[in-house]
C-alpha cells in the first residue's frame, strides 16, 4: 500500500498525464480554446485530495482484505483523479452560484475568466463573460471526469457497478446543489422547527454522500467488494460525511481566511441556511431573529457586522450544538468499523482520514 504521503503524488501524476492529452487534443481549438483548456487545468491545482484518498482507502480496505490485488494501480489512480476533476467542476459551479470571489486563495474561476476578458481588451460585459465561461468550464470538467472514469474502467470486470455508482453520485450532487439554493429561498415559508432537518438533508446529498460515502464505495466496488463490505463502509462514511460538512459549515462562518482561502464569514455574506444558522434561529427572540435574517445574505457586510453575527451564533449556543453533533457523528463512524471484514491497515487509514476531516481548520 502506498504511504499516505505518496497518494497525492500518484493522483497528481494521473491528472498530469490526462491533462497532457487534453492539451495535445486542444491544438486545433485556436488560442482562445487553448486558454479555456488551461483555465480548466488551473482548477485542478491544490486542494486536500480528500475524496480521492477516501476512494483509495475503500479500495485498499477490500482488495487487501481479500488478497485481491489484481486491479492495475493505474486504474485506481485514474478513478481517484476522476473524482478530483468532478470536485473541481462542482466547485466552479458552486462558486458561480454563490457569487464567490475566491477559491483556495485564488480568484474563483468566473472571476479569473472575467479578468482575462478585461486584460484582453475584449468588448462587452466582462462579468457576464466570466459567468458564462464558468458554466461551460464546469461542464468541460464534468466531461473530463467521465473521460478519466472510462479510462480507468477499460476492460475491468467490475466496470458496470463502478459506472452505476458514479452516475448516482452525479445525480445526488446536482440535486443536492439545487436543494441548497432552494433552501436559501424556501426557509421563509418553512416552520422554524423544520429548518435544521431541511439543512441536514441538503448536506446529506450535496456533500456527505459524494465527499465520503461514494468515493469509499467506488474504490471498494473497483476492488470487488461484496454487500457486507459495502454496508460497513457506508455505515462509516455516512455519519463521517455529515460531520465533514458540518465542519465545513463552521469554517464558513468562523474560519481563518489565511487558512481557508476564503474571506472569514463568507457563508454569512452568501446567506447560507446551514444547520448552524437553523440552530441559532431556534434560540433567538423574534426581534433578534428578524435582524439576523435581514443581515444574512448581504454581500456588503463589513468586518464589524460579520463579527456581530459570529457573536450571535456563538452566544445562542448553536456553535456548541454543532460541535457536539460533529463529535456524535464521528464516534458513530468510528464504531461502525469495529469487527468489519476489512483490511486492518486500511481501517487505520480510514480512522486517520476521519480525524483529518472532522478536526481540520481549512
Amino acid at each position: 500500500m502506498p504511504s499516505p504521503a505518496s497518494i497525492p503524488d500518484s493522483i497528481a501524476r494521473a491528472l498530469e498525464q490526462f491533462l497532457d492529452r487534453m492539451r495535445a487534443e486542444a491544438a486545433d481549438y485556436g488560442p482562445d480554446g487553448r486558454r479555456f483548456v488551461e483555465s480548466a487545468a488551473a482548477t485542478l491545482s491544490g486542494g486536500k485530495r480528500l475524496r480521492a484518498r477516501f476512494c483509495h482507502a475503500g479500495w485498499s480496505a477490500v482488495a487487501r482484505a481479500g488478497d485481491r490485488m489484481s486491479v492495475e494501480p493505474d486504474a485506481l489512480w485514474r478513478l481517484c483523479a476522476s473524482l478530483e476533476v468532478f470536485q473541481a467542476a462542482a466547485l466552479v459551479h458552486d462558486d458561480l452560484i454563490d457569487n464567490s470571489d475566491t477559491r483556495r486563495g485564488r480568484p474563483a474561476a468566473h472571476r479569473a475568466l472575467e479578468a482575462e476578458h478585461r486584460t484582453a481588451g475584449w468588448s462587452g460585459d466582462a462579468a457576464a463573460f466570466g459567468r458564462s465561461g464558468a458554466v461551460l468550464l464546469g461542464d468541460l470538467l464534468v466531461a473530463w471526469s467521465d473521460d478519466l472514469l472510462e479510462d480507468a474502467l477499460q476492460g475491468l470486470p467490475n466496470a458496470p457497478a463502478v459506472r452505476a455508482e458514479y452516475a448516482r453520485m452525479r445525480r445526488d450532487v446536482t440535486t443536492g446543489q439545487f436543494l441548497d439554493i432552494a433552501e436559501e429561498s424556501a426557509w421563509s415559508v418553512s416552520p422554524l422547527d423544520e429548518h435544521a432537518e431541511r439543512a441536514l438533508r441538503v448536506i446529506s446529498f450535496k456533500s456527505a454522500r459524494y465527499s465520503v460515502v461514494q468515493p469509499l464505495r467506488l474504490g471498494a466496488l473497483l476492488a470487488g467488494a461484496d454487500a457486507e463490505q459495502l454496508d460497513a463502509l457506508e455505515s462509516f462514511g455516512m455519519p463521517l460525511g455529515m460531520a465533514f460538512q458540518l465542519r465545513d459549515d463552521v469554517l464558513g462562518v468562523f474560519g481563518d481566511a489565511a487558512l481557508t482561502g476564503k474571506p472569514s464569514g463568507d457563508d454569512l455574506r452568501e446567506g447560507k441556511r446551514t444547520v448552524l444558522i437553523a440552530f441559532t434561529r431556534e434560540r433567538l427572540a423574534p426581534s433578534a431573529r428578524v435582524l439576523l435574517d435581514e443581515m444574512l445574505g448581504d454581500d456588503l457586510l463589513d468586518d464589524a457586522q460579520i463579527a456581530a453575527l459570529q457573536a450571535t451564533v456563538r452566544d445562542s449556543g448553536a456553535l456548541d450544538r454543532v460541535e457536539t453533533l460533529i463529535g456524535d457523528y464521528a464516534r458513530t463512524a468510528d464504531r461502525s468499523l469495529i469487527g468489519a471484514r476489512l483490511d486492518n491497515a486500511a481501517v487505520g487509514e480510514l480512522r486517520e482520514l476521519a480525524r483529518a476531516a472532522t478536526t481540520r481548520v481549512a
